[in-house]
């Protein structure tokens, strides 16, 4: 949050800056959801959050994801598309080089409720309800979209999910499995 790049989110970091805001109007209205009294259901107890901006900017036609698949895509696997092509272009690889290699595909992903709180009623589910937001789907939407032959292991350990994806990245290195 705050941050559109690396050096941007090197300088947040560097500068201390919290960016913990009130929730604006434009991304749902924070008195019909918020009460002081926890725990109460369907409410929150803060009127805070650090939020991504654009995220609602994805391009789901330059990953050759269909819109109405990308429409229930969990904003988690949008961004992971976004970001890792990005990182493979700022390492200077063509991601579209790496088509068929054994490069692995290791992601920290913690829980999310979006699946939760946009599949609505069962009349509403389609093909893509089953791949929305599952971690597993995750990295695997990222392996496929590269196409990647390496393993490819999501790994939800609350807190520490991306240090036990990269510790698990390292081991796979050395082993040579990709």
């Amino acid at each position: 949050p705050g941050a559109d790049s690396p050096e941007a989110f090197w300088q947040l970091l560097c500068n201390g800056l919290d960016m913990v805001q009130t929730v604006p109007a434009s991304r749902w209205s924070v008195d019909a959801y918020y009460d002081p009294q926890r725990p109460r259901p369907g409410k929150m107890y803060t009127r805070e959050a650090a939020l991504i901006d654009a995220v609602d900017q994805f391009d789901p036609f330059f990953f050759g994801i269909a819109p109405r698949e990308a429409n229930g895509m969990d904003p988690q696997h949008r961004l992971l598309l976004e970001t890792s092509w990005e990182a493979l272009e700022r390492a200077g690889f063509v991601p579209g080089a790496l088509i068929e290699s054994q490069t692995g595909v290791f992601i920290g992903i913690g829980e999310g409720d979006y699946g939760a709180l946009s599949s609505g009623a069962l009349t509403a589910l389609d093909t893509y309800a089953a791949t929305n937001s599952g971690h597993s789907v995750a990295a695997g939407r990222l392996a496929y979209t590269l196409g990647l032959q390496g393993p490819t292991l999501a790994v939800d350990t609350a807190c520490s999910s991306s240090l036990v994806a990269l510790h698990l990245a390292c081991q796979s290195l050395r082993a040579g499995e990709c």
